[in-house]
Protein backbone atom coordinates (compact mmCIF):
# COMPACT_ATOMS: atom_id res chain seq x y z
CA UNK A 1 0.00 0.00 0.00
CA UNK A 2 1.52 3.70 -0.69
CA UNK A 3 1.97 5.74 2.31
CA UNK A 4 2.73 9.16 3.39
CA UNK A 5 5.21 10.60 5.52
CA UNK A 6 4.30 12.84 8.60
CA UNK A 7 5.98 15.88 7.91
CA UNK A 8 9.28 15.81 7.37
CA UNK A 9 9.62 12.76 10.08
CA UNK A 10 10.72 9.37 8.86
CA UNK A 11 7.10 8.04 9.71
CA UNK A 12 5.59 6.39 7.25
CA UNK A 13 1.53 5.54 7.36
CA UNK A 14 -1.02 4.60 5.25
CA UNK A 15 -3.05 6.99 3.72
CA UNK A 16 -5.94 6.44 5.75
CA UNK A 17 -6.06 6.60 9.44
CA UNK A 18 -8.75 4.52 11.72
CA UNK A 19 -10.28 6.47 14.07
CA UNK A 20 -11.02 5.66 17.88
CA UNK A 21 -13.16 8.02 19.26
CA UNK A 22 -16.02 5.32 19.53
CA UNK A 23 -14.09 2.58 21.36
CA UNK A 24 -15.60 2.78 24.87
CA UNK A 25 -17.46 6.62 24.47
CA UNK A 26 -20.91 5.81 26.25
CA UNK A 27 -21.79 9.61 26.14
CA UNK A 28 -21.97 10.69 22.35
CA UNK A 29 -21.51 7.32 20.63
CA UNK A 30 -23.24 5.06 22.93
CA UNK A 31 -20.61 1.92 23.61
CA UNK A 32 -22.51 -1.07 24.83
CA UNK A 33 -25.74 -0.75 23.45
CA UNK A 34 -25.18 -2.06 20.10
CA UNK A 35 -21.28 -2.74 19.98
CA UNK A 36 -18.97 -3.59 22.11
CA UNK A 37 -15.40 -5.31 22.86
CA UNK A 38 -15.76 -7.56 19.97
CA UNK A 39 -16.80 -5.72 17.65
CA UNK A 40 -14.32 -3.58 17.47
CA UNK A 41 -11.40 -6.18 18.21
CA UNK A 42 -13.22 -7.57 14.90
CA UNK A 43 -12.38 -3.77 13.64
CA UNK A 44 -8.69 -3.87 14.54
CA UNK A 45 -7.92 -6.75 13.03
CA UNK A 46 -9.73 -5.93 9.67
CA UNK A 47 -7.82 -2.70 9.54
CA UNK A 48 -4.81 -4.55 10.03
CA UNK A 49 -5.52 -7.21 7.58
CA UNK A 50 -6.22 -4.60 5.25
CA UNK A 51 -2.91 -2.54 5.88
CA UNK A 52 -4.61 0.05 7.27
CA UNK A 53 -2.75 0.04 9.96
CA UNK A 54 -2.87 3.45 11.85
CA UNK A 55 -4.61 4.39 14.80
CA UNK A 56 -5.75 7.81 16.35
CA UNK A 57 -6.90 7.59 19.48
CA UNK A 58 -6.77 10.24 22.53
CA UNK A 59 -6.33 10.21 26.31
CA UNK A 60 -10.37 11.38 27.03
CA UNK A 61 -11.60 8.62 24.62
CA UNK A 62 -13.95 6.53 26.98
CA UNK A 63 -12.20 8.30 29.73
CA UNK A 64 -9.08 6.08 28.82
CA UNK A 65 -10.39 3.39 27.55
CA UNK A 66 -10.17 3.63 23.87
CA UNK A 67 -6.13 3.39 24.90
CA UNK A 68 -6.79 0.35 26.60
CA UNK A 69 -8.77 -1.42 23.70
CA UNK A 70 -5.57 -0.76 21.78
CA UNK A 71 -3.38 -1.43 23.88
CA UNK A 72 -5.32 -4.71 24.64
CA UNK A 73 -5.85 -5.46 20.98
CA UNK A 74 -2.27 -4.72 19.84
CA UNK A 75 -1.02 -7.58 22.19
CA UNK A 76 -3.49 -10.23 20.72
CA UNK A 77 -2.61 -9.29 17.11
CA UNK A 78 1.36 -9.17 16.45
CA UNK A 79 1.11 -7.32 13.36
CA UNK A 80 3.42 -3.65 13.82
CA UNK A 81 0.77 -0.63 13.92
CA UNK A 82 1.33 2.98 14.63
CA UNK A 83 -0.64 4.75 17.14
CA UNK A 84 -1.31 8.42 17.36
CA UNK A 85 -2.68 9.22 20.61
CA UNK A 86 -3.45 13.30 22.17
CA UNK A 87 -2.83 15.03 25.33
CA UNK A 88 -5.31 17.38 26.49
CA UNK A 89 -3.79 20.34 28.21
CA UNK A 90 -6.42 20.79 31.43
CA UNK A 91 -6.28 23.11 33.82
CA UNK A 92 -4.07 21.46 36.39
CA UNK A 93 -1.36 20.59 34.10
CA UNK A 94 0.71 23.69 34.85
CA UNK A 95 4.30 22.34 34.30
CA UNK A 96 6.45 19.99 31.81
CA UNK A 97 6.17 17.24 34.76
CA UNK A 98 2.64 17.29 34.13
CA UNK A 99 2.96 16.88 30.66
CA UNK A 100 5.30 14.07 31.00
CA UNK A 101 2.98 12.16 33.41
CA UNK A 102 0.37 12.29 30.81
CA UNK A 103 2.37 10.60 28.53
CA UNK A 104 3.47 7.74 31.01
CA UNK A 105 -0.73 6.70 31.53
CA UNK A 106 -0.99 6.58 27.96
CA UNK A 107 1.89 4.84 27.30
CA UNK A 108 0.78 2.13 30.35
CA UNK A 109 -3.12 1.96 28.97
CA UNK A 110 -1.60 1.22 25.44
CA UNK A 111 1.26 -0.50 26.77
CA UNK A 112 3.66 0.59 24.79
CA UNK A 113 7.00 1.83 25.69
CA UNK A 114 6.71 4.65 22.86
CA UNK A 115 3.81 6.49 20.83
CA UNK A 116 4.62 6.93 17.39
CA UNK A 117 2.78 10.61 17.00
CA UNK A 118 1.57 12.58 20.10
CA UNK A 119 -0.84 15.37 19.70
CA UNK A 120 -1.85 18.23 21.87
CA UNK A 121 -5.65 18.02 21.26
CA UNK A 122 -6.84 21.47 21.41
CA UNK A 123 -4.78 24.72 21.88
CA UNK A 124 -6.62 26.26 24.54
CA UNK A 125 -3.53 26.32 27.24
CA UNK A 126 -4.56 27.68 31.03
CA UNK A 127 -1.66 27.40 32.71
CA UNK A 128 0.85 25.95 30.73
CA UNK A 129 2.78 27.68 28.37
CA UNK A 130 3.12 26.82 24.34
CA UNK A 131 7.58 27.46 25.30
CA UNK A 132 7.26 24.92 27.97
CA UNK A 133 4.11 22.25 26.89
CA UNK A 134 6.85 21.77 23.22
CA UNK A 135 9.87 21.81 24.45
CA UNK A 136 8.88 18.75 27.38
CA UNK A 137 7.64 17.05 24.39
CA UNK A 138 10.66 17.82 22.69
CA UNK A 139 12.39 16.11 25.55
CA UNK A 140 10.53 12.59 25.28
CA UNK A 141 11.42 12.34 21.56
CA UNK A 142 14.68 12.78 22.65
CA UNK A 143 14.24 10.37 25.63
CA UNK A 144 12.33 8.65 22.87
CA UNK A 145 9.17 7.90 24.13
CA UNK A 146 7.80 10.24 21.53
CA UNK A 147 8.60 9.43 17.75
CA UNK A 148 6.83 12.34 16.53
CA UNK A 149 4.86 15.39 17.94
CA UNK A 150 1.28 17.25 16.54
CA UNK A 151 -0.90 19.49 17.03
CA UNK A 152 -4.90 19.39 17.02
CA UNK A 153 -7.30 22.17 16.31
CA UNK A 154 -4.34 24.59 15.69
CA UNK A 155 -4.89 27.71 13.97
CA UNK A 156 -2.49 28.47 11.70
CA UNK A 157 -0.63 31.13 13.85
CA UNK A 158 -0.80 28.81 16.91
CA UNK A 159 0.63 26.00 14.52
CA UNK A 160 3.84 28.64 13.72
CA UNK A 161 4.46 29.27 17.45
CA UNK A 162 4.48 25.74 18.01
CA UNK A 163 6.79 25.15 14.60
CA UNK A 164 9.42 27.68 15.76
CA UNK A 165 9.71 26.70 19.39
CA UNK A 166 10.34 22.98 18.01
CA UNK A 167 12.68 23.78 15.48
CA UNK A 168 14.76 25.56 17.77
CA UNK A 169 15.10 21.99 19.52
CA UNK A 170 15.67 20.65 15.72
CA UNK A 171 12.19 18.81 15.75
CA UNK A 172 9.52 18.90 13.41
CA UNK A 173 6.12 19.44 13.49
CA UNK A 174 4.49 16.30 12.42
CA UNK A 175 0.52 17.23 11.93
CA UNK A 176 -2.17 19.36 12.61
CA UNK A 177 -5.44 17.30 13.06
CA UNK A 178 -8.32 19.46 11.56
CA UNK A 179 -11.98 19.22 10.51
CA UNK A 180 -11.85 18.37 7.26
CA UNK A 181 -14.04 17.28 4.62
CA UNK A 182 -16.08 18.26 1.59
CA UNK A 183 -18.58 19.93 3.96
CA UNK A 184 -15.88 21.12 6.18
CA UNK A 185 -13.02 23.26 3.91
CA UNK A 186 -12.64 26.44 5.82
CA UNK A 187 -8.94 25.33 6.54
CA UNK A 188 -8.29 26.11 2.84
CA UNK A 189 -9.38 29.79 4.00
CA UNK A 190 -8.31 30.43 7.29
CA UNK A 191 -4.66 29.44 6.39
CA UNK A 192 -3.90 26.56 8.24
CA UNK A 193 -3.68 24.63 4.53
CA UNK A 194 -1.80 26.74 3.46
CA UNK A 195 0.67 27.05 6.54
CA UNK A 196 0.48 23.37 7.51
CA UNK A 197 1.77 23.31 3.21
CA UNK A 198 4.39 25.94 3.93
CA UNK A 199 6.21 24.10 7.18
CA UNK A 200 5.55 20.53 5.81
CA UNK A 201 2.96 19.52 8.05
CA UNK A 202 1.14 17.11 7.39
CA UNK A 203 -2.66 17.57 7.83
CA UNK A 204 -4.66 15.15 9.72
CA UNK A 205 -8.78 15.18 8.90
CA UNK A 206 -11.09 14.41 11.70
CA UNK A 207 -14.73 14.16 10.39
CA UNK A 208 -14.08 13.10 7.24
CA UNK A 209 -17.67 12.27 6.05
CA UNK A 210 -19.03 14.72 7.91
CA UNK A 211 -20.59 13.00 11.38
CA UNK A 212 -22.18 10.73 8.32
CA UNK A 213 -23.56 13.63 5.86
CA UNK A 214 -21.37 12.29 3.18
CA UNK A 215 -22.70 8.57 3.22
CA UNK A 216 -25.99 9.14 1.65
CA UNK A 217 -27.27 7.81 4.87
CA UNK A 218 -28.84 10.52 5.95
CA UNK A 219 -31.95 11.74 3.27
CA UNK A 220 -34.61 14.10 3.54
CA UNK A 221 -36.74 11.60 4.56
CA UNK A 222 -34.51 10.93 7.74
CA UNK A 223 -36.19 12.24 10.98
CA UNK A 224 -33.09 12.87 13.57
CA UNK A 225 -33.08 11.74 16.81
CA UNK A 226 -30.40 12.56 19.67
CA UNK A 227 -27.60 14.99 18.92
CA UNK A 228 -28.89 15.02 15.20
CA UNK A 229 -32.61 16.58 15.97
CA UNK A 230 -30.89 19.89 16.88
CA UNK A 231 -28.02 20.13 14.58
CA UNK A 232 -29.12 22.26 11.62
CA UNK A 233 -27.26 20.15 9.24
CA UNK A 234 -29.40 17.02 9.60
CA UNK A 235 -32.16 19.70 9.45
CA UNK A 236 -35.11 19.23 5.98
CA UNK A 237 -33.48 22.68 4.85
CA UNK A 238 -29.37 21.92 5.69
CA UNK A 239 -30.11 18.25 3.91
CA UNK A 240 -31.80 19.74 1.01
CA UNK A 241 -29.20 21.93 0.62
CA UNK A 242 -26.04 19.21 0.69
CA UNK A 243 -28.27 17.17 -1.73
CA UNK A 244 -26.20 17.98 -4.87
CA UNK A 245 -23.34 16.61 -3.24
CA UNK A 246 -24.81 13.51 -2.54
CA UNK A 247 -25.59 13.49 -6.39
CA UNK A 248 -22.33 14.17 -8.04
CA UNK A 249 -20.88 12.16 -4.88
CA UNK A 250 -23.26 9.37 -6.07
CA UNK A 251 -22.32 9.64 -9.69
CA UNK A 252 -18.57 9.22 -9.61
CA UNK A 253 -19.32 6.01 -6.86
CA UNK A 254 -21.46 4.56 -9.59
CA UNK A 255 -18.88 4.82 -12.61
CA UNK A 256 -15.75 3.75 -9.88
CA UNK A 257 -18.16 1.13 -8.15
CA UNK A 258 -17.91 2.80 -4.94
CA UNK A 259 -19.42 4.65 -2.80
CA UNK A 260 -20.33 8.02 -1.82
CA UNK A 261 -18.60 7.80 1.15
CA UNK A 262 -15.59 6.44 -0.93
CA UNK A 263 -15.11 9.13 -2.92
CA UNK A 264 -15.53 11.52 -0.13
CA UNK A 265 -12.92 10.11 1.55
CA UNK A 266 -10.55 9.32 -1.41
CA UNK A 267 -11.24 13.76 -2.52
CA UNK A 268 -9.27 14.15 0.94
CA UNK A 269 -6.33 11.65 -0.10
CA UNK A 270 -6.66 13.57 -3.65
CA UNK A 271 -6.22 16.70 -1.99
CA UNK A 272 -2.19 15.79 -0.86
CA UNK A 273 -0.30 15.08 2.62
CA UNK A 274 -3.34 15.16 3.81
CA UNK A 275 -4.53 11.56 5.82
CA UNK A 276 -8.57 11.30 6.90
CA UNK A 277 -9.41 9.95 10.16
CA UNK A 278 -12.37 7.41 9.84
CA UNK A 279 -14.35 6.53 12.75
CA UNK A 280 -15.12 2.86 12.95
CA UNK A 281 -17.11 0.69 15.14
CA UNK A 282 -16.95 -2.86 13.56
CA UNK A 283 -15.18 -4.84 11.05
CA UNK A 284 -17.60 -3.83 8.52
CA UNK A 285 -16.95 -0.42 8.64
CA UNK A 286 -13.43 -0.53 8.50
CA UNK A 287 -14.14 -2.65 4.70
CA UNK A 288 -16.33 0.54 3.79
CA UNK A 289 -13.44 2.87 4.29
CA UNK A 290 -10.91 1.19 2.70
CA UNK A 291 -12.55 1.13 -0.13
CA UNK A 292 -11.52 4.65 -0.51
CA UNK A 293 -8.36 3.16 -1.04
CA UNK A 294 -6.46 2.19 -4.37
CA UNK A 295 -7.92 4.25 -6.67
CA UNK A 296 -7.80 8.28 -8.67
CA UNK A 297 -11.09 10.16 -9.67
CA UNK A 298 -10.07 12.36 -13.02
CA UNK A 299 -8.85 15.79 -12.59
CA UNK A 300 -12.38 16.75 -14.04
CA UNK A 301 -14.13 14.73 -11.34
CA UNK A 302 -12.09 16.57 -8.26
CA UNK A 303 -12.66 19.79 -10.23
CA UNK A 304 -16.81 18.94 -9.85
CA UNK A 305 -16.57 17.85 -5.90
CA UNK A 306 -14.21 21.16 -6.02
CA UNK A 307 -16.84 23.44 -7.41
CA UNK A 308 -20.05 22.03 -6.21
CA UNK A 309 -19.14 22.31 -2.40
CA UNK A 310 -17.65 26.00 -2.93
CA UNK A 311 -20.04 27.09 -0.19
CA UNK A 312 -18.72 24.98 2.16
CA UNK A 313 -15.16 26.91 2.02
CA UNK A 314 -16.46 29.98 4.88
Amino acid sequence: METITLGTTDIKVPPLCIGTWAWGDKLFWNYGDNYGEEQLKAAFDAAVAAGVTFFDTAEVYGLGLSERFLGMFMKQNPAQVQIATKLGPLPWRWDGKSVSEALTESLKRLQLERIELYQVHWPFLFLLSQETLMNTLADEVEKGRIGAIGVSNYSAEEMQTAHKILSARGIPLAVNQVRYSLLSRQIETNGILQTARDLDVTILAYSPLAQGLLTGKYTTDYKPTGARSIDPRFSQDGLNKIAPVLSALTKIGTKYERTPAQVALNWLIAQGNVIPIAGVKNAEQVKQNVGALDWQMTDEELGELEQITQPWKN
